[in-house]
C-alpha cells in the first residue's frame, strides 16, 4: 500500500501537540533514560517502539479501567489503548526530531463482523537515512499478535481482511484523529469505551 502524507512538510510531523506533549517533565525524563546522542535515528526508533509496545500495557489486555490520552499520562500510568499508546510513541520520537505521524486501520472489534468494527491507531515514522516512511504498531503483543520493528517489511499487529470489510487507511496524519481523542476525553471507564464507544470509521 502506498502511504500518503497529509502534509508535505516534515516539520509538521515533529510538532508538539496537547496529546503529544514532549516538553512535559515526565517525557523529558524518560527520553533521557532511553536515548543517547550517539544513537542513530533507527536505534532511537527501535528503542522507543519496543518501550511503548512492551512496557506500556494495553488496557484491554490487562482489563484496566483507567482512561489515558496525553503522552505524559500514558507514561505515568503505564497503560492505554492504541490511541493513547500511539500518542506516547509519537511524543518520544518527535522529542528527538524524528518525524512521526498517525495511521489508522478499520478492523473487526472482536472476531466476527456481527460484533462490530473499530478504528485502530498506529504510527508511521520517517527515516531520513532511508528516505521513507515505515509504519510501526506499538499496540502490545500477546497470543496471536506479534508486531515487530522491521525496516524490510511491515510486521504490524493486524493485517486487515478485505473480505470482512476491514481496511488500511493510507494517510499519514499530522495529528491524532479527533474522533479517537474525543472518545478518550468523554469516557471514564476504558473497558466500557472499548466495548461500546470506539469509532467505526474515520
Amino acid at each position: 500500500m502506498k502511504l500518503i502524507c497529509e502534509s508535505e512538510k516534515l516539520d509538521d510531523y515533529v510538532l508538539e501537540l496537547k496529546e503529544v506533549n514532549y516538553s512535559h517533565p515526565f517525557i523529558k525524563k524518560k527520553t533521557m533514560e532511553l536515548f543517547t546522542q550517539s544513537q542513530s535515528e533507527i536505534e532511537k526508533a527501535r528503542i522507543a517502539f519496543e518501550f511503548v509496545r512492551d512496557e506500556i500495557s494495553h488496557s484491554w489486555d490487562i482489563q484496566g479501567e483507567k482512561v489515558t490520552c496525553n503522552a505524559s499520562d500514558v507514561l505515568t500510568y503505564k497503560e492505554g489503548i492504541c490511541y493513547a499508546k500511539s500518542n506516547l510513541l509519537a511524543s518520544l520520537l518527535r522529542s528527538q526530531g524524528i518525524p512521526t505521524g498517525f495511521c489508522y486501520q478499520r478492523l473487526m472489534l472482536f472476531d466476527t463482523p456481527e460484533k462490530g468494527y473499530c478504528i485502530h491507531a498506529l504510527n508511521a515514522v520517517y527515516f531520513r537515512t532511508l528516505n521513507r516512511w515505515i509504519r510501526l504498531d506499538a499496540r502490545g503483543n500477546k497470543n496471536g499478535i506479534d508486531a515487530q520493528f522491521s525496516l524490510d517489511e511491515e510486521k504490524l499487529a493486524f493485517i486487515p481482511q478485505e473480505k470482512f470489510n476491514e481496511k488500511n487507511y493510507p494517510t499519514i496524519f499530522v495529528k491524532p484523529n479527533p474522533k479517537t481523542m474525543a472518545v478518550l476525553q468523554e469516557n471514564t471507564n476504558i473497558l466500557e469505551l472499548y466495548k461500546h464507544h470506539l469509532p467505526e470509521s474515520l
